[in-house]
Parts: C-alpha cells; structure tokens; sequence
C-alpha cells in the first residue's frame, strides 16, 4: 500500500511500515511540515497514498467523503496515549488487511478499529 505519514506521527512509523511491504513517506519527506491541512490532503491523493493521521479533522466524513479519495486511517487516542501512536498504527496494519481500507475512512482507538466505506 501506497502510505503519507502525517507529521504528528513518529518518524520511525515510517521503518516499520516498510518492514511490512508497504510504501510510506511522509509530510517531512515532502516538506510539508506546518502547512494547511488542504496541503497535506492535496499530496496524498496526487500521489494516491493512503494518509494516516492524528489531526481528527480528517475523520469528518462530510469533508472526506469515502469513497472519493485513496482513503484515510485517523487515530484517536487519548492524550496519554498519542506517545504509543505508532505502536497502535503498526498493530493495526498487522492484525487487519489494509488493502480493505482503500477508500474508506478509518478510525482506529485503543479498543477498535472502524471502517467507514462508501
């Protein structure tokens, strides 16, 4: 799978998703650290890469409807939690098939994984 890294996300994510086949790069990759979320969102899908993210704006369906982007993991966590984000992106990417998340919306907590699909 085709992966952004969104740059609230720990660098090392992007090692350990390689690990498991996938192709990510991300925000810093690109130089788009601290640009609008429009930005961020627009790179994505120009290079059909599937983005993961913390910022929970990306999780508004009304915005992002699925089904019409490369698709999007946002994780919610509590705040002492987010530390372990890439803990629980790379445990969720090796429990679940990504490839069945293409286009959806996904939201991953410490307790479930939901997809949205169009």
């Amino acid at each position: 799978m085709r992966i952004k890294l969104d740059e609230n996300l720990s660098l090392r994510l992007k090692a350990g998703l390689a690990e498991l086949g996938h192709d990510a790069d991300t925000v810093r990759d690109e130089e788009l650290t601290g640009k609008p979320d429009g930005d961020v969102w627009a790179a994505a899908q120009a290079d059909k890469r599937f983005l993961v993210t913390l910022d929970g704006d990306f999780g508004d369906a009304r915005l992002y409807p699925p089904g019409t982007h490369a698709g999007v993991l946002v994780a919610r966590l509590p705040d002492t939690e987010q530390y372990r984000a890439a803990e629980y992106v790379l445990g969720w990417f090796e429990r679940y098939d990504p490839a069945d998340w293409v286009g959806c919306l996904v939201v991953g907590t410490p307790a479930r994984l939901r997809v949205r699909r169009a």
